[in-house]
């Protein structure tokens, strides 16, 4: 059983084949999707293609990159979405300071804001880091009491243990199977196995032999091969271990 941890299954690129795509998910193994939102217009439509689907669970969030899109009153409604739906987690949400135009204080103030409804609903956070690991730590220790996952990890391996201390794990996915990703590879190699989830970021990060192409959730495996390979595991170790986590992590409710 493999369970990607996030994956964007809602998003348009799926409209055209989301039947199919998840069929060849589940024929590959993958089992079970975290799906988290991008801003509070995609709610009601996660909402419907999780219900649709087993096996796919619901976050909902304001991801940084879609600020224009974000409103303050956006944190009021997430918190009666969170007390209504009981997602498995907040997000996505975080920070990025590679995508230029992108006003960092009003990142700040929505980020902080899911992190204080993470902590009063006692719900993991799914974080976005881009250019902004630091900034993350900072704002996680702020805030105090919570516990999540960063995804799409690419910071250092000091910041990496700074994180698994605060509570979070680290989200491996596509980059990892590029061979140039050295330091990413790593710390791969060396974290905690407890800190380790798999993910695909579909329909975007797909693997280093999909490049340019859709990435979807059934390419799992190819990020489950290279960090066994790194480990020098056999991947059903890595796979159990991950799903384990995750489960542990989002306490999954069948």
């Amino acid at each position: 059983m493999l369970v990607d941890s996030h994956s964007h299954f809602d998003a348009a690129e799926f409209d055209p084949d989301r039947g199919a795509a998840h069929a060849r998910a589940l024929a590959a193994g993958v089992v079970l999707q975290v799906v988290p939102a991008v801003d509070a217009g995609s709610w009601p439509k996660l909402k419907c293609v999780c219900a649709a689907f087993p096996g796919l669970f619901a976050a909902y969030g304001l991801h940084p990159m879609y600020l224009a899109a974000h409103r303050p009153q956006h944190l009021v409604r997430l918190r009666e979405w969170l007390e209504r739906e009981r997602p498995v987690a907040v997000g996505e949400c975080g920070l990025d300071f590679f995508v230029e135009g992108l006003d960092a204080q009003a990142q700040h103030d929505y980020f902080d804001g899911q992190l204080r409804l993470a902590r009063e609903f006692d719900l993991p956070v799914i974080v976005h880091a881009r250019r902004a690991v630091e900034a993350v730590i900072a704002s996680l220790r702020k805030v105090g009491g919570l516990r999540g996952v960063v995804h799409s990890f690419s910071g250092s391996a000091e910041q990496a243990a700074q994180l698994h201390r605060l509570g979070f794990l680290l989200g491996i996915g596509g980059p990892v199977t590029f061979d140039r990703a050295n330091r990413l590879r790593r710390i791969v190699a060396g974290m905690p196995i407890d800190q380790l989830l798999l993910e695909t970021d579909a329909p975007d990060q797909p693997d280093a032999g999909r490049r340019g192409l859709r990435n979807e959730p059934a390419y799992l495996t190819k990020v489950l091969e290279v960090v066994a390979t790194l480990r020098g595991v056999p991947p059903q170790d890595i796979a159990a271990a991950t799903s384990a986590n995750a489960e542990r992590l989002f306490n999954f409710r069948m």
